[in-house]
């Protein structure tokens, strides 16, 4: 299984790259979104990556956050949805929206991905509403950061390679996933909380712990 790739970028597309780990080329199939953050030609990057193996094909598809990575996972064990489908999906919400939508059941927001129709997207906000809630809360410890290893470069490199940009701060993440945690633990269904915490986070992004737990229970509290 290769759950990671790391070298120097010998080619760039919208929907993948070519990747030389001490010479051997990896062709990665990404999103839309992870290659406009990935470096230039002959600079080093870092992708996870999930190895799809049928009797006549075998693809990797990589992703910028072991959190990108599970949520692919989750997706494509969706009937219907595959992995071109499930990279959309994410190029389109990022990890973090995508979690966002399933827990409110946003079927809408699922639905602004290329090729992903009403009756697809419905389905996944149905039968992933009640697992999301484990891959919201593991966010905050899978959204690490990992520097890439050195890249072997060739003398006919183009430019030195350098190390790859570190992914964004966990913060959030892990405010998210405490949130959810704590109000697990006082008694809420994992899909009412999760709903209620990625509603608060989205309303206040940089929001700590304790003021996405008031604002999740402010929530979730019975309105008369």
């Amino acid at each position: 299984m290769i759950g990671r790739v790391a070298g120097v970028i010998l080619h760039r597309a919208p929907d993948h790259v070519l990747i030389d780990v001490r010479g051997v080329g990896y062709l990665v199939h990404v999103s839309e979104r992870t290659a406009a953050t990935l470096p230039p030609v002959g600079e080093a990057a870092a992708l996870y990556t999930d190895l799809l193996v049928r009797e006549d094909l075998l693809q990797l598809f990589g992703f910028p956050t072991l959190l990108e990575k599970e949520w692919h996972r989750l997706l494509t064990s969706v009937q219907g949805v595959g992995a071109k489908a499930s990279l959309a999906i994410l190029g389109t919400l990022g990890a973090e929206g995508t979690g966002r939508a399933i827990a409110l059941a946003d079927a809408g927001a699922i639905r602004r991905a290329p090729g992903v129709g009403p009756k697809l997207a419905q389905r996944i906000v149905l039968e992933l509403k009640d697992k999301a809630p484990g891959i919201i809360a593991m966010g905050g410890a899978l959204t690490v950061t990992l520097d890439p290893a050195p890249a072997v470069v060739e003398a006919d490199a183009p430019t030195p390679a350098r190390r790859a940009a570190a992914p964004a701060s966990p913060s959030s993440a892990q405010a998210t996933a405490e949130a959810l945690s704590a109000l697990t633990n006082l008694g809420y269904a994992p899909s009412e909380a999760a709903a209620a915490v990625t509603g608060a986070a989205a309303a206040e992004p940089d929001a700590a712990t304790p003021a996405l737990i008031r604002a999740a229970l402010r929530a979730l509290a019975p309105r008369e």
